[in-house]
């Protein structure tokens, strides 16, 4: 096993994940998980299995990301064993009514891919909308860095 080899291999899996979205595939999409995937979406919610990520994603499919277009990136592909690796991509949807996808809508994803029969699958997903830090964020972290004292 070559490592570079399998890492190439999961990057086109990852391709195939953003075409399947960009048709509007639901079945093709979900197959590219395990039967018993673990999908966190960016709003929190959570669906367990295959067939529920597929129903999940044509109802979205069919109305509000009808001819939407997954556009993503690999950051890091890090093997944990021969046959898992964990995953970080970036990506964003852009509706069918937009030219560009707009940046505030930009999220990260954890992966975790495992390799069945010579395939990769993913068989975890969480997806996080990436933020700037708000007014509270940036006050709590203020309260917590030490102050420097004066020198003297």
């Amino acid at each position: 096993m070559s490592l570079p080899t399998e890492a190439a291999a999961i990057r086109e899996r990852m391709q195939r994940l953003y075409e399947c979205w960009s048709q509007g595939d639901a079945q093709a999409y979900a197959a590219c998980f395990t039967e018993d995937v673990d999908y966190v979406a960016f709003d929190g919610s959570h669906l367990k299995g295959r067939q529920a990520n597929a129903e999940a994603h044509q109802a979205l499919f069919d109305g509000v990301l009808r001819g939407s277009m997954l556009d993503g990136e690999v950051k890091s592909v890090r093997f944990l064993a021969p046959d898992v690796a964990l995953i970080h991509t970036e990506g964003v949807i852009k509706l069918r009514w937009q030219r560009k996808a707009p940046k505030a809508r930009r999220s990260i994803q954890t992966m975790v891919a495992v390799k069945l029969e010579g395939v990769w699958y993913f068989t975890a997903f969480q997806n996080t909308r990436i933020q700037p830090p708000n007014a509270f964020a940036r006050w709590v972290m203020r309260l917590m860095t030490p102050k420097r004292s004066a020198a003297r």
